[in-house]
């Protein structure tokens, strides 16, 4: 079971990246493992909202009889957010405002085999 003493080092990494604003470890049901997150932001909230993003799309796929998503990317005007699987008990989420896309993908590839590796 991942612990925030083992995930802080992970998500401050990813906070470094140009115009990221938000990133979190997240149990597959909801609880925040750890966080690098806004103070306005309320942590629990973030956390189930992001579990059940990621829920969503594993059931919308099931449904299709489609392989099980590896992550979701929702944008908008002023940003985007990924809730991308990092393990079998984890979700990883980064949001941003203005990072290169791509290259935040790249980051959070990396950041999920290393979350991987601590499960």
């Amino acid at each position: 079971m991942l612990t925030r003493d083992m995930v802080e080092p992970i998500l401050h990494e990813i906070k470094k990246i140009d115009g990221v604003d938000a990133t979190a470890v997240v149990s597959r049901d909801g609880i925040l493992v750890g966080a690098e997150i806004p103070p306005e932001v309320h942590g629990e909230t973030f956390a189930i909202m992001s579990a059940t993003m990621l829920g969503a799309a594993i059931t919308a796929n099931s449904e299709l009889n489609r392989n099980m998503p590896s992550k979701v990317v929702v944008e908008s005007d002023d940003g985007f957010t990924i809730v991308a699987g990092a393990g079998i008990n984890s979700i990883l989420v980064v949001s941003s405002k203005g990072s290169d896309k791509s290259k935040l993908l790249k980051a959070t590839e990396a950041a999920i085999e290393k979350l991987k590796k601590l499960e």
